[in-house]
């Protein structure tokens, strides 16, 4: 099935090899029609940029005219993905150029695009973070369980690899920390509040000997049969918790983890010290929950200003 042709007079669709790229494509890659005809509209877009600039051969593509599309990319409004989406058909089409020998050397080569966006997920406010703790059924046999394990995740901001891998020797009553083992088993010390800390020692003197039968292997978390908790048990629990709680967005045990970063940046928390708590290696990791703050920023700024 043909793709549909980009709309290009047929002189330039020529110039730019847009018939033969859409060979290419069918013949040697096996691309589907409709990645066809999307790498076809972004080597038409190219080409439209090239003429409108004089350039109406392939071999007038070089690198320096690949930077100044993607700046104008930028300057049209498009998004960083749709760029990244773009040149990623428009070096498909470089790379088929070179092997047809119609340029000597591939232009896109090395050509910087702009970074991907972190998303994160939905962040719960400090009002959802009470409704979702105070949501346990206190007649439910692990109640002491659960509800020291939330507390302690969202007082920690913990990764769910965390929550399950905590020993009973890792928290420290008296200094107020629990020690974690994060990526690559790089530990880390981390405050938690006296609602975790009151919250574990009730589950430690009235839920957990009573799930301890010898197989616990020092696990502070234990599962109604007396082992370590696995991962699918700790999601299954914050499920169940959410759901009672009435709350609608999407929550992962990642949503507790950033609402816990998001709190403390948003009452004036140093960047460094979330650092350090969320065990980041690089900062700009732990940098992507300032961008909440600065989209809203942009958002005021365009609202409100009289050339916003």
């Amino acid at each position: 099935m043909p793709a549909r042709r980009a709309r290009l007079p047929d002189e330039a669709a020529r110039a730019f090899a847009l018939e033969r790229f859409d060979d290419f494509l069918a013949l040697e890659e096996g691309a589907s029609p409709r990645t066809r005809e999307a790498y076809g509209r972004d080597v038409a877009r190219l080409a439209t940029f090239c003429l409108a600039r004089g350039s109406g051969r392939v071999s007038d593509v070089t690198h320096a005219l690949l930077r100044e599309f993607t700046w104008h990319l930028k300057d049209s409004g498009l998004s960083a993905p749709s760029i990244r989406r773009t040149i990623a058909g428009v070096r498909t089409w470089c790379r088929f150029l070179v092997s047809e020998g119609l340029l000597p050397a591939d232009p896109s080569d090395r050509l910087e695009l702009p970074r991907r966006t972190r998303e994160l997920p939905d962040v719960l406010t400090a009002e959802d973070v009470d409704r979702l703790l105070a949501a346990g059924d206190q007649d439910h046999p692990l109640f002491f369980r659960d509800r020291a394990m939330l507390e302690l995740a969202y007082s920690a901001g913990l990764r769910v690899s965390e929550w399950i891998g905590i020993g009973v020797k890792d928290i420290d009553f008296v200094e107020g920390v629990v020690r974690v083992f994060g990526k690559g088993g790089k530990e880390r010390l981390v405050p938690i509040g006296r609602n975790a800390i009151t919250a574990v020692s009730i589950y430690l003197r009235e839920g957990r000997p009573r799930l301890e039968r010898g197989e616990g292997k020092g696990a502070l978390f234990l599962n109604a049969r007396g082992r370590p908790l696995s991962r699918m048990g700790a999601w299954q629990v914050l499920r169940t918790w959410v759901k009672r709680a009435g709350i609608a967005k999407h929550v992962s045990p990642h949503t507790l983890r950033h609402s816990f970063a998001t709190h403390l940046l948003e009452g004036g928390a140093d960047l460094r010290a979330v650092q350090e708590m969320l065990g980041h290696a690089d900062i700009s990791t732990t940098q992507i929950y300032t961008h909440l703050d600065r989209d809203y920023l942009h958002t005021v700024h365009r609202q409100y200003h009289p050339r916003g």
